[in-house]
């Protein structure tokens, strides 16, 4: 799946939340890609220990 496909996805989520006025998944959605980002981040990094001692 190229990034073509990663910005289908994207988009198609934009008009589902527009026509069915779903507003308050946006937040949920963020919630969990910024987790993600930090999984990947904290998996090879430096700062890994310093993450860590966050939670």
């Amino acid at each position: 799946m190229g990034l073509l496909g990663k910005l289908g996805i994207i988009k198609e989520f934009w008009g589902f939340l527009r026509v069915r006025k779903k507003w308050w998944l946006t937040p949920i959605v963020i919630i969990f890609l910024l987790l993600g980002l930090l999984i990947v981040m904290t998996e090879s990094s430096a700062v890994a220990p310093f993450i860590y001692t966050l939670f």
